[in-house]
C-alpha cells in the first residue's frame, strides 16, 4: 500500500511539473527562443569580424610589403603613393608603419625638410602609442644635427633622454653630436659622459661616445 502511496505521488507531482513547464514555456519559451537566436546572431557576427578583420590585416600588409618592395627598386615616387594609400586605407598599425616609413623615404630622397615635418607631426599626434612617437623625435633630430642648431635638435630629443625613456641612449647621443656641432664642447662632453655613465648603454653606442669624448679632449675646448 505504501508503495502504491508513493507511486501515486510521484506521479502527481511529475504531473504537476509538467504543467509548470507547459505554463513556464507558454510565459516565457519566446524569450527563451529570443535569447538563444541572439546568442546565435552575436557569435556569428563576431566570428565574422574576426575573419574581417584578419583579411584587412593581411590585405595591409602585403601592401606595405609591396610599397617597401618599390622602395627597394629605387621607385621611390611610386612608394611613397603606395604608404600614402595605405595610411589613409590601411587597418591595425600599417597606417603608423606607412608613416614612419614614408617620413623615412623623403629623407632618403633628399627632402630633409620634408622628412623632418612629418617626423614631427608623427611626434604630436596622440593617437599614436608613445613608443614611435619617441622614435619620430629621435629621428627629426638626427636630421636635424647637419643643420648645426643645437636648440632645434634639443627641442626634439631632450624629453626623451632622460632615465626612464628606452630610447635615452640614442637621444643623448644626438644631443652630444648637436652640441658638438654648434662648437659647445662642454654641452657634448656632458652628454657624452651621460651616455658611457649609463650601465645600460649599447656597445656600440657607447664606443662612439668615447670616441667623441677623445676628440673634444684633444680639442683642449671643454676642460
Amino acid at each position: 500500500m505504501a508503495n502504491e502511496n508513493d507511486s501515486f505521488i510521484r506521479e502527481v507531482n511529475e504531473e504537476l511539473r509538467s504543467e509548470q513547464f507547459r505554463n513556464a514555456w507558454a510565459r516565457y519559451g519566446r524569450f527563451l527562443i529570443g535569447g538563444a537566436v541572439a546568442i546565435v546572431v552575436l557569435t556569428a557576427g563576431w566570428r565574422g569580424y574576426e575573419y574581417w578583420s584578419e583579411r584587412q590585416a593581411s590585405s595591409a600588409g602585403d601592401k606595405f610589403l609591396a610599397a617597401l618592395t618599390l622602395a627597394r627598386e629605387g621607385k621611390s615616387d611610386d612608394a611613397l603613393k603606395a604608404l600614402q594609400a595605405l595610411e589613409a586605407d590601411g587597418s591595425g598599425a600599417y597606417p603608423v608603419l606607412a608613416r614612419m616609413r614614408a617620413a623615412t623615404l623623403l629623407a632618403e630622397k633628399g627632402d630633409k625638410d620634408g622628412a623632418i615635418a612629418a617626423f614631427t607631426a608623427i611626434s604630436k599626434d596622440g593617437a599614436i602609442p608613445a613608443v614611435v612617437q619617441d622614435a619620430a623625435r629621435l629621428r627629426a633630430a638626427f636630421l636635424l644635427v647637419d643643420g648645426g642648431a643645437y636648440d632645434k635638435v634639443s627641442a626634439q630629443a631632450e624629453v626623451i633622454a632622460v632615465p626612464t625613456n628606452g630610447l635615452r641612449h640614442s637621444a643623448r647621443e644626438v644631443l652630444g653630436l648637436a652640441a658638438y656641432k654648434a662648437g659647445d664642447m662642454v654641452r657634448a662632453k656632458e652628454w657624452f659622459e651621460q651616455v658611457v655613465g649609463d650601465n645600460q648603454v649599447p656597445g656600440n653606442v657607447a664606443n662612439r661616445a668615447r670616441m667623441m669624448l677623445e676628440l673634444i679632449a684633444a680639442s683642449g675646448k671643454a676642460s
